[in-house]
């Protein structure tokens, strides 16, 4: 199983990014798929996850900023995040759960400059 995060990058606040997870060798969609944070000296967090029947889940932080959503002809899961602030700075991590197995992806750095 592969995870290939990317779509991470430098945005002033109040901008917007895109990360995408293509998925190799697992399918998205009987799987969650979640998408994580970890800010300098802080614990990896939870930032959104999707379930195989496609309910949808969200930190409080990133309510009604953040989107998070699934392509299965591209095996890709994607996190739409907009209103971008300072404290969204982190590693961004995708992560895929199958029955007792949890698969990591690379994290990809999104940095928000105020």
């Amino acid at each position: 199983v592969q995870l290939q995060a990317s779509g991470g990058g430098l945005v002033q606040a109040g901008g917007s990014l895109r990360l995408s997870c293509a998925a190799s060798g697992i399918i998205v969609s009987i799987a969650t798929v979640g998408w994580y944070r970890q800010a300098p000296g802080k614990q990896r967090d939870l930032v959104a996850d999707i379930t195989r029947d496609g309910g949808t889940h969200y930190a409080d932080s990133v309510k009604r900023r953040f989107t998070i959503s699934r392509d299965n002809t591209k095996n890709t899961v994607y996190l739409q995040m907009n209103s971008l602030k300072p404290e969204d700075t982190a590693v961004y991590f995708c992560t895929v759960k199958l029955l007792a197995s949890n698969y990591w992806g690379q994290g990809t750095l999104v940095t928000v400059s105020s």
